[in-house]
C-alpha cells in the first residue's frame, strides 16, 4: 500500500511539473499591425498574439493607438459600432485564418485609463456605450481576450467590474503585471470567485520579467496568485539594451524557470524590436515551440 501511494504521489508530481503547462507561446504586438510582418507572426510558432496600444476614451469609445512612425491613431469602436475600417479589420482577422497560421488566440492590451469613471457611471450594463463598443470590436476583429496592463491606477473594484462586464460580452480577461502582487491577487480571486478553473474569466497572467519587473520570480508569483503564469522577456532592443534577450538567452531563462516550477508558457515583448533590430521571428518562436509544445 505504501509503495502504491508513493507511486501515485510521484506520478502526480511529474504530471504537475511537466504536463499541466498550457503550451502558451505569446508575443506582444507593439508595431502597427498594418505595417508589421504579419506572415512571420502567423507562421513562426506563436499561438497567442496580444495587440498593444488599445485604449478607452472618457465616453467609452475605443482607440487603437499608433506606436509606429508613419502611422496614425485609429478610432475603432464608437456608438456601439465598429468604425476602424475594413482593411484594419481584415488584417487583424487574418492572424487566425488560413491553413498556415499557428495563432489560435488574439487579445488586445490596454491600460486602466477612464475605466474607474465608466464603471461608476454609466456602469457595466449591456446598454452602455462601453459594453456595446467592446462587443462590436470583438465581432469585427474576432478577439478572444482583453489584457489589462494597468501600471498606475490599481483600483480593485472597477477592475473587477470591468472584467466581469467583458466576460458577459464574451471575452476572457488577462493581466500583464510587473509589480503590486497583492492588487493582482485580489483582482484574480474576485473575478474568478465561484468558478471552476476551466471557467475562469481571468485565465492568463503574462508576467513582465524585464525593466521594472526584471527581478520577478515566476515561481513566486505562481504560488502567490494560485495559478500558472507566462513570463515575458524583452527581445534585443536599442531602447533599453541592458534588458535585451537573445533567442539563446531566452531559451536558458525559460527552461530554468520551467524546471523550477512548471509554467503556463512563455512570451516576448515585442514584435517592433524584432523587426527594427533585424532579428528572427523563427528563432524566438522556436524557443517557445521546443519548451512549450
Amino acid at each position: 500500500m505504501r509503495s502504491r501511494g508513493f507511486l501515485r504521489a510521484l506520478l502526480l508530481h511529474i504530471l504537475l511539473r511537466h504536463v499541466l503547462a498550457q503550451g502558451i507561446r505569446s508575443i506582444f504586438l507593439f508595431k502597427d499591425v498594418m505595417k508589421s510582418n504579419t506572415t512571420a507572426l502567423r507562421t513562426s510558432g506563436f499561438n497567442t498574439l496580444i495587440m498593444f496600444g488599445v485604449g478607452v476614451l472618457g465616453n467609452g469609445s475605443i482607440m487603437y493607438y499608433s506606436n509606429t512612425p508613419g502611422s496614425k491613431d485609429v478610432l475603432v469602436a464608437s456608438g456601439g459600432a465598429y468604425v476602424g475600417g475594413d482593411a484594419l479589420a481584415a488584417k487583424v482577422r487574418s492572424f487566425k485564418t488560413g491553413n498556415d497560421t499557428g495563432v489560435n488566440r488574439l487579445e488586445i492590451s490596454m491600460n486602466a485609463q477612464n475605466i474607474r469613471n465608466l464603471m461608476a457611471s454609466p456602469g457595466p450594463g449591456a446598454d452602455t456605450p462601453l459594453y456595446r463598443n467592446f462587443a462590436a470590436l470583438r465581432e469585427a476583429w474576432t478577439l478572444d481576450a482583453v489584457n489589462n496592463d494597468d501600471e498606475s491606477i490599481y483600483d480593485v473594484a472597477s477592475t473587477v467590474a470591468f472584467a466581469k462586464m467583458l466576460a458577459r460580452v464574451g471575452y476572457k480577461y488577462t493581466i500583464a503585471p510587473y509589480t503590486n502582487i497583492n492588487f493582482w491577487r485580489n483582482v484574480k480571486n474576485q473575478v474568478n470567485s465561484g468558478l471552476g478553473a476551466a471557467e475562469w474569466i481571468l485565465d492568463r497572467v503574462y508576467l513582465q520579467c524585464y525593466d521594472g519587473g526584471a527581478s520577478n520570480d515566476p515561481a513566486g508569483w505562481q504560488n502567490n496568485l494560485g495559478m500558472k503564469v507566462v513570463p515575458l522577456v524583452w527581445v534585443i532592443n536599442d531602447s533599453k539594451p541592458s534588458f535585451g534577450t537573445s533567442a539563446a538567452q531566452a531559451r536558458t531563462r525559460f527552461a530554468a524557470w520551467n524546471q523550477r516550477s512548471a509554467l503556463a508558457g512563455g512570451g516576448y515583448w515585442n514584435d517592433y524590436d524584432i523587426e527594427k533590430m533585424g532579428l528572427s521571428y523563427r528563432d524566438y518562436g522556436s524557443v517557445l515551440t521546443s519548451l512549450f509544445p
